[in-house]
């Protein structure tokens, strides 16, 4: 059998980083500077990613830093510069809201797979990541890849981060993992972001019961869903204690171990792949799912 898009795009994670890395530094004039207010927006994968690089940039002492839905931006806010993540270029709540933002003057930046797409002329300025664009409908290399980008413009990637990734490919997983049925993923800080995006990559890719909270939220009522059968796994270091509650309640507990989060989520991705295979599903094809959401007039989001 044929190796399946995402399966491929997913294994070449490594050197899209590399290269977004290299990118990093000569499109640092359309990408956020420091001190600048900024939200960064997307939908689905994109959006995690939003949220991700939002918690890095304040980490990094770069400025206030927002993430939104697309959808939900607030029009009543005001930000020095707003950047898009969108693979595809096409989706229709990224286009509106750029639309908006160029009529009422506010700098925007779009990180685009695809640039002969109606955002290019849409946004003030495009960083084109073609390098990483996929056919897969579900994401897996743009959407780390443009992290990737925004986390060196603010000095927070290294060369280990792709050793990481590499090690993650690599690695064998727990072979007790395809054959549970509920997964539960944590993170803290900017993983909170990768934890989101590690539930809809299950839910995508093998039509899994995938929820994703904070690591200190869990115990406040998600934790009554887990016991035997469930995985929960940590994207990043975990509260003390956390381990021993899961595993006394009969719950699987997969920690973090050293690899960086980014690259636990590669993990999870080849945990999708092969949930997918062992329940005879192509992930190639999911279920209810497009490329990029296009909607026409009166019609509503659904992803």
């Amino acid at each position: 059998m044929s190796q399946s898009h995402i399966a491929y795009e997913s294994d070449t994670q490594p050197e899209c980083w590399e290269r977004a890395a290299e990118l990093a530094p000569a499109r640092r004039a359309v990408l956020p500077q420091p001190g600048e207010r900024t939200a960064i927006v997307g939908c689905g994968t994109s959006y995690y990613m939003a949220q991700a690089a939002a918690v890095l940039r304040e980490e990094a002492g770069e400025g206030e830093t927002d993430a939104f839905p697309a959808s939900e931006f607030p029009s009543h806010r005001r930000y020095d510069r707003v950047v898009a993540l969108t693979r595809s270029g096409t989706t229709t709540e990224v286009l509106d809201l750029l639309a908006g933002l160029r009529d009422a003057g506010v700098p925007t930046t779009a990180v685009v797979g695809d640039p002969a797409t109606p955002v290019m002329g849409l946004a003030d300025d495009l960083v084109v990541l073609d390098f990483a664009d996929e056919q897969s409908v579900v994401q897996t290399r743009f959407a780390t890849t443009a992290l990737t980008l925004l986390r060196a413009h603010v000095g927070r990637h290294t060369p280990a981060v792709v050793a990481d990734a590499r090690t993650a490919l690599a690695a064998p997983l727990p072979e007790q993992l395809p054959a549970r049925r509920q997964f539960t993923f944590l993170g803290r800080g900017w993983s909170v972001g990768l934890a989101h995006e590690a539930a809809l990559k299950m839910r995508e890719a093998s039509l899994s019961w995938a929820e994703s909270y904070p690591a200190m939220e869990y115990r406040h009522g998600p934790i009554s869903i887990t016991g035997p059968d469930t995985v929960t796994w940590c994207l990043g270091e975990a509260p003390d204690g956390l381990a021993e509650q899961v595993r006394a309640v009969g719950g699987e507990w997969v920690p973090a171990g050293r690899l960086d989060p980014l690259a636990e989520l590669v993990r999870v991705h080849r945990l999708a792949l092969a949930v997918a295979a062992r329940r005879e599903l192509d992930p190639d094809r999911p279920r209810n799912l497009t490329r990029s959401v296009v909607l026409t007039a009166g019609e509503e989001a659904v992803r």
